[in-house]
């Protein structure tokens, strides 16, 4: 029997341990290790939820303890399931396990996709925070408009008791309230269930899909980060960031979705520069020249409210897109600026969770992440934005940041939609899984 420890973030370790190793008596997990989200290590992947082989279910450990855990357990082979990072990073660790005598494995769409009773769109990208939400939304609304019943699937957010969230379903905003969810979960779930979606997500996907396929006539699958897709598409989109060029070459699995792709979205062209379009254009030609290319603007649009022209402006960012995702400013920046504002840093006033934010991630601007993971999170983000002296907050969240924290300082919106510039209309693109879900 094989011995494996499978490295993860929460999300995608788990999904393929379900869909690959649970059942096979020719494998032992003996751990999963975690790295990116606060709070998962130390936590146990529970014995309802890894199966009638593991009565004492599986340890989840810190990433740090990868090479101890490898030599004093005598692991044989090391599954590295997360993204968002470069292909240095996953070569870093494949070489600290074959360093400790290990095996080093990446599995594949392949081995891990579940199939989809009813038709999936998948949506997918090449980095965090290049626009996979606002083009989910845009898809679902497209097929709601052609008087199907949608479903969005979610990719894994495992904050609470992972028994608790096994399957979860949201078709209302109470629904989600009611789940006690994180920032994130939040800026994930709101907006496609007030569009009439029912948003589904949690740990085990091939219940979540069953479900799913009960009661819909179309899935949309909206991936975190920039992974692989957990269902089979019938159509893959995936989105590129011409803000950040040469990253659609760089990360693990962005990559490999753009060289998977059927239809590959270069979205932002709006403030992207011509040099940064070429690059971007240029990669996608050489990796996948049969896809189809559509462009896309982002344009921001602040609430209505007093002129902020020469104003003192504290600016909150959807957090996994400038830590993890690497970008040092996003939507609630660039409104700020076009509306005359002033910035003003944060990072004198942070406290607890949030400074050490900010210092592990030095390559963020003067700006806050909406941290929200836990209670603490929020606490420490509420105290942060109230210690700083400012005029306004304005918001880069998909979520009404005021519902869920107590700002002393008056709260602007911003919000963002997916605007098609080139290449065939998405309705076109949509027309084969309309006709499928209809018949």
């Amino acid at each position: 029997m094989r011995r494996l420890v499978v490295m993860g973030a929460g999300g995608r370790d788990f999904h393929n341990f379900n869909v690959v190793y649970r059942d096979d008596p020719e494998v032992e997990v003996v751990a999963f290790t975690a790295t990116q989200i606060p709070g998962i290590a130390g936590r146990t992947y529970s014995a309802s939820l890894a199966g009638p082989r593991y009565p004492d279910g599986i340890p989840v450990r810190p990433e740090e303890e990868l090479t101890a855990i490898v030599r004093d357990e005598g692991i044989d082979e090391v599954v590295f399931a997360y993204s968002d990072v470069s292909h240095e990073h996953v070569m870093h660790r494949a070489s600290e396990a074959l360093a400790a005598g290990a095996d080093f494995t990446l599995l594949g769409p392949r081995s891990t996709m579940i199939d989809s009773p009813t038709p999936v769109v998948a949506v997918c990208s090449v980095r965090t925070g290049s626009g996979k939400s606002q083009t989910s939304l845009a898809i679902g609304r497209e097929l709601l408009d052609a008087g199907l019943r949608v479903g969005l699937i979610r990719h894994p957010m495992p904050y609470h008791d992972l028994e608790a969230i096994r399957v979860q379903r949201f078709e209302a905003i109470a629904d989600i309230d009611a789940s006690n969810p994180t920032i994130e979960e939040r800026e994930e779930y709101e907006r496609p269930v007030e569009a009439g979606m029912i948003v589904y997500a949690g740990v085990d996907y091939a219940e979540i899909v069953a479900l799913a396929g009960s009661e819909v006539d179309a899935i949309v699958w909206d991936g975190g980060n920039n992974d692989l897709p957990f269902l089979r598409p019938d159509l893959l989109i995936v989105i590129v960031d011409p803000l950040r060029p040469g990253h659609e070459l760089r990360y693990h699995p962005g990559e490999a979705n753009v060289r998977m792709a059927d239809v590959v979205l270069v979205n932002k062209v709006d403030t992207a520069s011509p040099e940064q379009l070429e690059r971007v254009l240029a990669d996608v030609s050489v990796v996948n020249p049969d896809a189809g290319v559509l462009q896309a603007e982002s344009p921001v649009s602040l609430e209505d409210g007093p002129s902020l022209r020469g104003r003192s402006v504290l600016v909150v960012e959807d957090g996994p897109s400038i830590t993890h995702g690497e970008m040092a400013f996003g939507a609630g920046t660039v409104a700020a600026r076009q509306a005359g504002a002033t910035l003003i840093d944060p990072r004198p006033n942070a406290v607890g969770s949030i400074r050490e934010t900010l210092d592990r991630f030095g390559h963020i601007g003067p700006v806050l992440p909406a941290m929200g993971y836990s209670a603490v999170q929020l606490r420490d983000l509420e105290q942060t934005i109230n210690a700083t002296d400012c005029d306004f907050v304005v918001t880069g969240t998909p979520i009404a940041l005021g519902r869920i924290l107590d700002s002393k300082h008056p709260i602007r919106h911003v919000t963002y939609e997916l605007r098609q510039t080139q290449g065939p209309p998405i309705e076109e693109l949509l027309a084969p899984i309309i006709a499928g879900a209809r018949g």
